[in-house]
């Protein structure tokens, strides 16, 4: 079973979408603990602030189910705010702790004259290592992106994509069973699609 959870996510109904494009059939939309049991890989999509965020997943009961599967093995997708939850600390709008499941924190994009923020829209991403969830996905494919703020891994092991918006930064992270990117895959057409299909496909 795929668990989607749903915290309040803006972004939930397209993602659901582009799963039932894919095929699946065997998904639950997750919005409790008790909803958690038997799920054999999470999909965590995220739009919004990180502490607000982190909060309705707390006010669900869901942080510790989360993290307890995950350490047990089921493999995780987060997407956008997903992928932030994924770390330890976001100074977004204060200092607020994440999932934890990463070493690393999230801040944001710093001021420049020649970029704005939020970074918004398609950008190109170039992949760091192979990883399963990147077959098919050649260098300088594109994904669309709208964030404010980016991840910034303990570990240069667990960075998978990069992207350059100003800066390089971590578009897409991958540690064992556990992956992340930073743009939204349910918007990015095919590469988008070749991802998520990845991921129904894998096994550790």
């Amino acid at each position: 079973m795929l668990a989607v959870i749903d915290y309040g996510a803006g972004n939930l109904r397209s993602v659901v979408h582009a799963l039932t494009y894919l095929g699946i059939e065997n998904m639950c939309i997750v919005r409790s603990a008790d909803q958690m049991r038997g799920a054999d890989k999470i999909i965590l999509p995220g739009v919004g602030a990180f502490g607000a965020g982190m909060q309705k997943l707390h006010e669900q009961g869901l942080v510790q189910p989360i993290r307890s599967a995950v350490w047990a093995g089921v493999p995780f997708l987060g997407i956008c705010l997903g992928m932030q939850f994924l770390f330890e600390t976001s100074d977004e709008m204060g200092t607020h702790e994440g999932l934890g499941l990463l070493p690393g924190h999230v801040t944001r994009f710093a001021d420049r004259p020649d970029v704005k923020i939020p970074h918004m829209g398609w950008n190109t991403v170039t992949p760091a290592r192979p990883s399963p969830i990147l077959d098919g996905i050649k260098a300088g494919s594109y994904a669309y992106f709208v964030h404010s703020y980016y991840c910034v891994p303990a570990n240069a092991s667990d960075v998978l994509l990069t992207t350059d918006y100003g800066i390089p930064f971590t578009a897409g992270v991958a540690h064992d069973h556990i992956f992340g990117v930073q743009f939204h895959p349910e918007k990015s057409q095919r590469t988008g699609l070749q991802i998520l299909s990845n991921f129904l496909e894998y096994t550790p």
